[in-house]
């Protein structure tokens, strides 16, 4: 214990790095990979073109190059220092839209097609009938790999321990060096630890939002 209680200082950053990381990278991936989505189940071609386009030229890239381009050439193209945070975090939410976008696609497949024309006959437009008619109903079934994507993002925060960001991926560098020399296996053990924690946190968080909807179902 003496790892943590010697250090909290430094812990208490690195937990805060990765919630800041993890919350906002989510938040933003949830709002890119709404619209994500329903462009890749628009019926306007050119939607459903630029949607296929993102999802595939993202998803297909490293995560690490994506970073990379957010971290280093995004200031140089804009010219201006940029909080390192910040950067890395939006990289994480493009990053993660294309999980999103391809969940809330698959769940949005589930509901039956007749519900969207249903909505249709009675004069609903594109973004009522995806709002108010599909959204609703794909929300359910998309509950479980929406987590698994969530969790998926609350581990690759730790990929921005290579870009200067004080995470739980980098605090074992960070107590490894003087004057703290800290043994790294310790340190890495409660890294685990921690993470494991936090997503036992997110896995009870699925079950209770599961447990909502089968009741309003």
């Amino acid at each position: 214990m003496g790892v943590i209680t010697d250090n909290l200082d430094l812990w208490g950053e690195a937990l805060t790095g990765t919630l800041v990381l993890f919350v906002g990278g989510g938040l933003l991936a949830l709002v890119l990979g709404l619209l994500i989505g329903a462009m890749r189940v628009s019926p306007i071609p050119i939607a459903r073109a630029v949607g296929a386009v993102y999802v595939n030229w993202i998803r297909n890239t490293p995560l690490t190059l994506v970073m990379f381009f957010f971290a280093f050439c995004v200031p140089i193209l804009l010219r201006e220092r940029i909080d390192p945070i910040v950067l890395p975090t939006i990289a994480l939410g493009v990053y993660t839209a294309t999980y999103v976008a391809e969940t809330l696609r698959s769940g949005i497949n589930t509901v039956p097609v007749g519900q969207a024309e249903a909505a249709r006959a009675i004069g609903l437009g594109f973004g009522q009938v995806m709002t108010l008619v599909i959204l609703p109903q794909a929300a359910r079934s998309v509950i479980p790999p929406m987590m698994s994507v969530f969790i998926a993002l609350l581990k690759n925060t730790t990929v921005a321990a290579g870009f200067s960001v004080l995470n739980l991926g980098s605090v074992r560098s960070w107590l490894a060096e003087p004057p703290r020399s800290e043994n790294q296996l310790v340190v890495l053990l409660w890294v685990m630890v921690i993470f494991v924690v936090l997503v036992l946190l997110l896995a009870w968080l699925q079950r209770v939002l599961e447990r909502r909807w089968r009741i309003a179902r």
